[in-house]
């Protein structure tokens, strides 16, 4: 799991005061604070480099002109926020048609268990390799919607509540795409039994 970004405990809520009064300077140390989380969700939400690192400089442009209607409360989560809405405009903008056939698969709460190996042989990574691939392959099947939260939740560590508060969706919500998203991960690697690591067959 990757680290979660930690802002220092003191003198970000005096960098917000300092860029809600228009203050580039304080608003740039914020950037650099984010920018890191920002990339990441984007990136896995739109799955292209370049798209990801255009919606995050539009989203750090949108949340300085908007910043001093900021009305309190979590920066990261109103930041993250503008993210995910960017990278949502960018993808009705391709008007991509999402064709991936998980959509109709059945949910399962329970989760590839699987996946986790509790061996430390080092003989093991390049079958470790080989899984992330194919793991990222089947992210980059999910939805958009999906892709985000499985983001939030399983790769950068954050709770249910964070991240509803983050997409601005009620927590039941959060609960179920994440849900669907871990199913659909699980039913995308049995499918492609013969592309897994033979560790990880079922």
């Amino acid at each position: 799991m990757e680290n979660r970004v930690i802002a220092p405990a003191a003198g970000e809520e005096t960098m917000i005061a300092q860029a809600v009064n228009g203050d580039l300077a304080a608003f740039n140390q914020l950037v650099l604070i984010y920018q890191n989380l920002a990339y990441s969700v984007a990136y896995r939400t739109l799955q292209d480099d370049a798209a990801a690192a255009d919606a995050v400089q539009d989203s750090f442009i949108k949340a300085f002109r908007a910043i001093a209607d900021f009305q309190g409360g979590s920066f990261k989560s109103w930041i993250i926020r503008i993210v995910a809405n960017t990278c949502y405009d960018v993808l009705r903008s391709r008007r991509r048609k999402l064709t991936d056939s998980l959509d109709d698969l059945s949910e399962d709460e329970s989760y590839a268990s699987y996946l986790v190996d509790p061996t430390a042989n080092p003989h093991l990574d390049a079958e470790r390799m080989e899984l992330s691939a194919l793991l990222e392959r089947s992210i980059h099947a999910l939805p958009p919607d999906q892709r985000l939260v499985l983001t939030l939740c399983d790769v950068h560590g954050y709770a249910y509540e964070e991240i509803a508060e983050m997409i601005g969706a009620p927590i039941g919500t959060v609960k179920s795409r994440i849900n669907r998203a871990r199913a659909k991960v699980r039913d995308y690697l049995l499918q492609h039994p013969g592309l897994l690591p033979s560790a990880f067959r079922p």
